[in-house]
């Protein structure tokens, strides 16, 4: 099986990174990441200072969750510097409530996410969304997330799947993934303990299959699968992430 590049998504210890960015992103380093996937600077000001962080550790940036409310307001912002930090995949991560109101909201939250998507493939950046469980809830005959895909245009809003969330909601990841086709870049690792109090977990622990996963996303050219783990309900986050490489490595991933 061909590899994957493995990243992480730091919203996984953005504790740690909240007090100690550079010092987080060395250790890290040190567990074997070679990429990681930014969810804000944690204690750093900015995009050069992070550049300087993840430079010193060894690290390559795979990408950068941007809300949206600055990907509306602020989008030059966010992509001067992602092009200082040398990112390249820029990630709507979240739509909050008022975002989630029927069918002509979606299609309204579509519509902007378009028009960010263009903006950021006009200067060479990648644009996805990534989902949770709620886009799966149905509005008549279909989905929150068919109406958001269908509303905009497949080359310029692509779909950073997230797996942990599409099984939540009941739904196959690997026959998802298919169905989403190249229109899937990114994929987010993310495990689930067991089908009753749903979880999460670090990869490899839990009820999803990984192997048929990462299968999928070789077939599909995925660029980075981005290991993440929301909750670790006190546990050590680095010894979290540190499990799911070592188990992520196992089925044939670096």
């Amino acid at each position: 099986m061909s590899s994957l590049p493995i990243s992480i998504q730091l919203y996984t210890v953005r504790d740690l990174t909240a007090k100690d960015f550079a010092g987080t992103m060395k250790k890290i380093a040190a567990i074997g990441y070679k990429n990681v996937e930014l969810a804000g600077f944690g204690n750093l000001k900015t995009a050069a200072e992070v550049k300087k962080a993840l430079d010193d550790a060894g690290l390559k940036p795979s990408g950068i969750h941007a809300g949206i409310d600055s990907l509306n307001s602020d989008l030059n912002k966010v992509m001067d510097d992602c092009a200082a930090i040398g990112i390249k995949n820029i990630i709507c991560p979240w739509l909050p409530d008022e975002r989630r109101k029927g069918a002509e909201v979606w299609k309204k939250t579509a519509s902007e996410l378009n028009a960010a998507g263009k903006k950021c493939v006009a200067k060479g950046f990648e644009f996805a969304y990534h989902n949770h469980d709620f886009e799966f809830h149905k509005i008549g005959n279909q989905t929150a997330l068919d109406i958001l895909w269908e509303n905009t245009e497949p080359g310029v809003v692509k779909s950073e799947l997230d797996v942990f969330w599409v099984k939540f909601a009941g739904v196959d990841p690997v026959s998802y993934m298919q169905q989403l086709g190249k229109r899937c870049i990114l994929v987010h690792l993310k495990d689930m303990n067991n089908a009753n109090d749903k979880k999460f977990a670090p990869v490899g622990t839990g009820i999803l299959d990984f192997k048929a996963i990462c299968d999928e996303c070789t077939k599909l050219g995925v660029k980075y699968g981005i290991v993440e783990q929301d909750d670790c309900y006190g546990a050590d986050p680095l010894e979290a992430i540190k499990v799911s490489l070592e188990n992520l490595k196992r089925l044939g991933m670096t």
